[in-house]
């Protein structure tokens, strides 16, 4: 059985330990080591986020470098200071999250949406039309965006009748039918991407004139809008400033033809704004230019000031619509956030600091210098993803305000609670209290070693291992029980997942330390007929892969 040379890798690391590793883990050559100038804010690229097929392969996915069980009582917050209490403002006109899928195990629908509500989460994004989700979703008063992915703009680009009978199927029968607030139809998610080499630049425009057609065909095209969730690099700037701003030369004419269906039918523009991509793409960024109550020198555009990199760069798509006759149109961010894990950059304080600023920052209905006014914003995201790609980065995992089990990571003020903090998800199942970990008399040199890590990485979670990660302090031993249990509680506790040649073995005293949780999974969420979770079949067929496995010695 062969393994990826990042697996190989891994275990070298893991084996050495991580306080002994000098640098990134994860970044798989993507740094940039150019001096910085501005123009980096809106003008490359990097791997992220979700994919051509809904979210079930992120492969290639690249976001612009600028633009991609924890105690209420520990979690991180900043200073006094940065947690004053968010505008009415804020509260009014809502903030909203996006509800990722690519999780081994869900919490139930119903169980997030009452999440939703106890939050005062008041739109939500989705990156399909999961039946179950949307009937969740029903009379919650929600606002939602329901999702097409990309591999389905082809069909709808061909035919409007398969256009009309998903707008039938996944629009209106759950406004009728559950009574969902659906508002936006997302058509396609980032197809213009630089690294899609073109794949959908013909497609999405049809797909979009199709779906728009058969809203209006449905009587529904007032209540529910159109709209192509776009990267920051669909655009540049000539000048490396805002107002040098325009669309990318290659798609112009492709990103205009959406611009102005959208303005002929009072919709939105759709853009995802990352800053912590800038900071992990180029060791140069200046770090505190990715924040909003930063110290650093802003940036002067012909004598209006930037203080911070969302400004500008939510200024440079401004600019370019302004420039090709379309300087009303209405913008909402589509995804921004910054993870918590995976990368030296990705930890809790960083993303405290960010989301907790960018709160305050669109609280009070100013705006940015260009586009005064409130700022319409989707959190990205709402839950940590553990089956997401690491081809962006070992970050990727980990976007989530929320644990994979509905429990806040640090404390976030979003202007609707009395507490002014997250609130849990309530009702979770938890498996059995115990932990799959390496043998206290196992030898670390041992020939199994090495296969067995390998063998668990790649098919469970271990990207909270690495440099200056939230377990980077592990030895040796403890790495290396991190991966079984990883792989041990992804397969719902199994007997055999806890095997691994006779290294491992099942302990009820937790291994947690300070800083490094040894999770325990929660209780698959099987949906409704016909819609098993992906853990049924890993189950079903983990016995007969880890006998394989330990025939072969990999």
């Amino acid at each position: 059985m062969l393994f990826s040379r990042f697996y190989s890798a891994f275990f070298i690391f893991l084996l050495l330990g991580a306080r002994s590793h000098g640098s990134s883990f994860g970044n798989n050559g993507r740094q940039k080591s150019s001096m910085f100038s501005f123009g980096r804010f809106w003008s490359k690229s990097v791997s992220h986020g979700d994919s051509v097929d809904v979210e079930s392969d992120n492969s290639g996915k690249m976001h612009a470098i600028s633009h991609s069980k924890a105690d209420n009582g520990n979690l991180e917050s900043s200073s006094p200071g940065r947690m004053s209490a968010i505008s009415h403002a804020m509260a009014v006109s809502g903030m909203g999250a996006n509800w990722g899928t690519q999780s081994s195990h869900r919490l139930p629908p119903e169980t997030m949406v009452r999440m939703l509500r106890e939050n005062g989460i008041q739109k939500i994004k989705l990156f399909d039309s999961d039946y179950d989700t949307l009937k969740a979703l029903g009379k919650s008063g929600i606002e939602v965006m329901v999702g097409i992915p990309n591999d389905m703009l082809a069909t709808f680009a061909s035919s409007s009748k398969a256009a009309e009978k998903w707008v039938n199927k996944n629009v209106s029968h759950h406004l009728s039918t559950n009574n969902v607030n659906i508002r936006y139809v997302a058509v396609g998610n980032e197809p213009f991407l630089a690294t899609y080499n073109g794949t959908f630049l013909r497609t999405t425009y049809p797909a979009l004139r199709n779906i728009q057609q058969a809203l209006i065909k449905a009587g529904i095209s007032n209540q529910v809008k159109v709209t192509v969730p776009l990267n920051g690099d669909v655009y540049s700037s000539s000048s490396s400033l805002p107002s040098g701003g325009d669309f990318r030369a290659d798609i112009h004419d492709f990103v205009l033809q959406i611009v102005k269906l959208l303005s002929d039918n009072s919709a939105p523009f759709t853009i995802n704004i990352y800053p912590f991509i800038s900071l992990y793409i180029d060791p140069n960024f200046p770090v505190e230019y990715a924040f909003f109550d930063g110290n650093a020198t802003p940036v002067n555009d012909g004598g209006t000031n930037y203080y911070n990199m969302f400004d500008a760069n939510h200024d440079t798509l401004v600019w370019a619509l302004q420039k090709n006759g379309f300087a009303n149109l209405p913008i909402i961010v589509g995804e921004i956030g910054w993870p918590t894990d995976g990368d030296r950059n990705a930890n809790l304080q960083y993303a405290q600091r960010f989301n907790q600023g960018f709160m305050e920052h669109i609280s009070g209905g100013k705006g940015t210098p260009m586009r005064p006014g409130p700022i319409d914003a989707y959190l990205f995201s709402l839950m940590d993803e553990d089956d997401k790609s690491i081809d962006p980065g070992n970050f990727e995992r980990h976007w989530g305000i929320f644990r994979y089990d509905g429990q806040p990571k640090y404390l976030l003020n979003l202007g609707t609670t009395n507490s002014g903090s997250l609130i849990p998800a309530r009702g979770v199942i938890y498996l059995e209290r115990k932990w799959c970990i390496m043998k206290s008399n196992a030898k670390l040199d041992g020939s199994d070693v090495a296969p067995s890590v390998s063998y668990a990485c790649a098919r469970a979670d271990c990207t909270c291992l690495g440099y200056q990660t939230s377990c980077g302090n592990l030895d040796a031993r403890g790495n290396i029980s991190y991966a079984f249990n990883s792989y041990y509680q992804e397969n719902n506790q199994l007997d055999d997942a806890c095997k691994f040649s006779g290294l491992a073995t099942v302990t009820r005293a937790d291994p947690s330390t300070e800083s490094c949780k040894f999770n325990i999974m929660i209780k698959p969420y099987y949906g409704s007929a016909g819609r098993l979770s992906s853990c049924i079949p890993k189950t079903l067929t983990l016995v007969v892969s880890v006998a394989i496995f330990l025939l072969t010695n990999l």
